[in-house]
């Protein structure tokens, strides 16, 4: 039995606080558009009322592994468009699309324990040669949009920044920081240097090149242990993009 009309309430991916003096905090958590964000009525429309209806600073504390890349794109211009400075706080996770929305801010900081990743779109696609064809075209395209965000808040190299999306790289503060993707670290006051834990650990790496160490283990693996090397192949396969 189908249903009609909308849903009374739409749980949404974000919560805005006024604060005493007149700011604003909007946490960001969870996947990006989990509840239907191109009903017009529900999200786009609904966030965009939410962030206009007030004045002053916004302060964004972001927590989410991403989601749908549209939607983060649209938060991203509505953030980039709004009139007061816009802070970013990354006290979790801020992964794929969430990645893009962080860059919206004029001043982006991470959490000592928290990570950033990016990495190539990706999407669905049934039918022939010529379909996947157009899909692969529109992953071009949507890659590059995704680059033009990054380019403006870091200053790296289209090149290097795509190869660090090809890569799917995982970048812990320190490292985000040392790139331009975050200016600074939360908890570590200016003119304090930064614990020896947190300034050894600048940390880049990639899901690739994960698999690839495992994968040059498993001879080791498999002699040490007797397990057949195709029970230990199908446990990586796991781990594969």
């Amino acid at each position: 039995m189908g249903r009609t009309g909308k849903p009374k309430s739409a749980r949404h991916f974000w919560n805005w606080v006024r604060n005493a003096d007149g700011s604003r905090t909007l946490y960001l958590n969870g996947a990006i558009a989990e509840e239907s964000w191109f009903d017009d009525d529900i999200t786009p429309k609904q966030f965009k009322e939410e962030l206009q209806s007030g004045e002053g600073d916004v302060t964004i504390w972001l927590n989410s592994p991403g989601g749908d890349v549209f939607a983060a794109a649209q938060i991203y211009n509505m953030l980039m468009d709004y009139p007061g400075n816009v802070t970013v706080k990354i006290d979790g996770i801020a992964a794929s699309a969430a990645s893009v929305i962080a860059m919206a801010g004029g001043d982006v900081y991470m959490s000592p324990v928290s990570m950033m990743m990016i990495h190539n779109p990706m999407t669905i696609a049934i039918g022939d040669t010529e379909e996947m064809e157009r899909a692969i075209a529109m992953l071009d395209e949507v890659k590059e949009s995704i680059i033009n965000a990054y380019e403006l808040k870091t200053g790296l190299s289209r090149v290097r920044i795509s190869h660090l999306m090809d890569a799917e790289s995982w970048m812990n503060a320190k490292k985000a920081v040392e790139l331009g993707f975050a200016d600074d670290i939360l908890f570590i006051e200016a003119d304090d240097s930064l614990p020896d834990a947190v300034a050894s650990s600048s940390m880049i790496f990639s899901r690739q090149a994960v698999t690839n160490s495992l994968l040059r283990k498993l001879p080791r693996k498999q002699k040490s242990t007797g397990t057949p090397i195709e029970s230990l192949q199908k446990r990586l396969d796991l781990l594969k993009p």
